[in-house]
């Protein structure tokens, strides 16, 4: 780049080139996973019922496509209005958190399955799930009314980034670590009272998938926090949403293969859905 350019500008255009990178990189990661389980998921889409985890299951896997579109025109359209970047990121900051409140609704129903229907546990995690929801949306905009985006002055360089002011984003990863740590928590006591009596199959993927995507989002949040306090320009924003989007794949993944194993346990006559009901069932130790 030319010299005649300051080291913080030179810094700034290269944070928003890496940050660049990650989005089509993880566009592209989307896509190839989409494609992959494309005849897996039209089964689903044309066999299941209509219910409402199947609805839950359709804004969960297409949230991150809308995502995608916003951040990589945002990310590859040359533009030097911050309030046309500040707008774009709000709207996909909507979608973000669409998306990952649908990828966690997912687990706390199995988790819910998992103990039975335990009206206590789902309050509890219900309760804990709104907390976390509505402090993360009040910090997120709140820091993003606060921190103005700047464009590169380097030409050629696209995309927007904060500047200041939005060092307390780490703080929703900071609660859906604490939220994910309770889950993962009930899991793994669930699992343990119950390891020794438990011989269903569908009960068993149902503890192995809530422990890796747990474990998942236990990890990405520690990193997220990490990048958010640590790292400057565009570079403290850089796994965010990949967080999002792998959380997304995971869940509705999972339960795609959730689908697939129950079918195949009973039969093409069985229920073409698992739904909150039947879930809970499989989980009961007989």
């Amino acid at each position: 780049m030319p010299t005649e350019y300051s080291a913080d500008t030179v810094a700034a255009a290269r944070s928003l080139q890496t940050y660049t990178y990650i989005y089509a990189s993880a566009a592209t990661f989307w896509t190839y996973d989409y494609a992959c389980s494309l005849h897996q998921e039209l089964a689903f889409l044309l066999q299941s019922r209509w219910t409402k985890v199947k609805g839950l299951y359709i804004v969960t896997r297409y949230a991150p496509f809308l995502l995608f579109v916003g951040h990589l025109y945002l990310n590859f359209i040359p533009n030097n209005n911050p309030d046309k970047c500040q707008l774009i990121n709000n709207i996909c900051s909507c979608f973000s958190l669409i998306s990952v409140i649908c990828s966690e609704c997912f687990f706390i129903i199995r988790t819910y399955a998992l103990w039975n229907n335990n009206k206590f546990v789902l309050v509890a995690m219900l309760t804990a799930f709104l907390a976390v929801i509505v402090a993360s949306v009040g910090v997120l905009f709140t820091a993003t009314a606060n921190a103005p985006f700047e464009t590169s002055a380097i030409p050629g360089i696209t995309g927007c980034y904060q500047s200041a002011g939005s060092d307390e984003l780490f703080l929703p990863f900071v609660l859906l670590f604490a939220l994910e740590l309770g889950l993962i928590s009930l899991t793994l006591v669930r699992a343990i009272q119950s390891w020794r009596t438990a011989r269903n199959p569908l009960y068993d993927i149902l503890l192995k998938h809530n422990i890796f995507y747990y474990a998942c989002g236990l990890f990405f949040s520690a990193v997220n926090v990490i990048t958010s306090l640590f790292l400057h320009y565009a570079y403290n924003a850089m796994l965010q949403d990949f967080q999002l989007i792998i959380l997304a794949i995971l869940a509705t993944r999972m339960h795609l293969h959730l689908w697939h194993v129950d079918r195949h346990i009973h039969g093409s006559d069985a229920l073409m859905l698992i739904p909150l009901t039947d879930v809970s069932s499989a989980g009961r130790t007989g």
